[in-house]
């Protein structure tokens, strides 16, 4: 299930059949704070292979700063079904026009640690890339970015991570948030089993 092996199985064109094998194992989902329910599947060295379920049968996390974020990784995401759009911003320094703060994000074991930086900044939508069944994308480190799932929609990826050394995880947030702690809490065997089968149900 290596990084390397899994984005074959997907440029190979056994995407969907891959998926269906990893959710057959043991598997644990956590409620991510960017809205989406994370399968994380396997993490070796700075490579990590998810699956990643939006759905509104399942109850969002809190989210404290914003969707807007860079990854500290490259992405390489493939879409199982539904639809994902991926907004990118243009963000700008702004001094005393500013209206979001920059946040760096440094996950641990007991969840994120969220603190602000000094930077504080504008933003404005740019480029709007719709994807659909079957597709591929690919997105570098540090683009800030969201990604967007239609109201009421479903979707699900493979999201495949590769770390870049020096690389940040940064979120924009509110101008006066303080540093904060969020958990992410796994959920309970009976939630996984729901969101497997969600998933499991729309591929067979």
């Amino acid at each position: 299930m290596s990084y390397q092996r899994v984005r074959q199985e997907i440029t190979e064109g056994r995407a969907r059949a891959w998926a269906l094998a990893a959710l057959s194992g043991s598997v644990t989902a956590v409620r991510h704070p960017l809205g989406f329910v994370c399968l994380p599947l396997e993490r070796q060295g700075g490579e990590g292979v998810c699956l990643h379920l939006w759905s509104g049968a399942l109850a969002p996390a809190e989210i404290t700063t914003s969707q807007i974020h860079c990854h500290s990784w490259d992405l390489f995401s493939h879409v199982l079904y539904g639809q994902v759009r991926n907004v990118h911003a243009v963000v700008a320094d702004a001094g005393a026009e500013a209206t979001h703060r920059v946040f760096e994000v440094v996950s641990t074991a007991d969840g994120d640690h969220i603190s602000p930086t000094r930077r504080t900044v504008r933003h404005a939508t740019g480029r709007v890339e719709v994807f659909g069944p079957g597709d591929t994308y690919t997105l570098p480190a540090d683009s800030f970015h969201s990604s967007v799932v239609p109201e009421g929609g479903e979707a699900a990826t493979i999201a495949l991570g590769r770390s870049r050394p020096g690389g940040r995880d940064l979120s924009l947030g509110p101008l006066r948030a303080g540093a904060h702690r969020v958990r992410r809490r796994p959920l309970d065997a009976g939630e996984t089993a729901r969101v497997v089968s969600l998933i499991t149900a729309r591929l067979t």
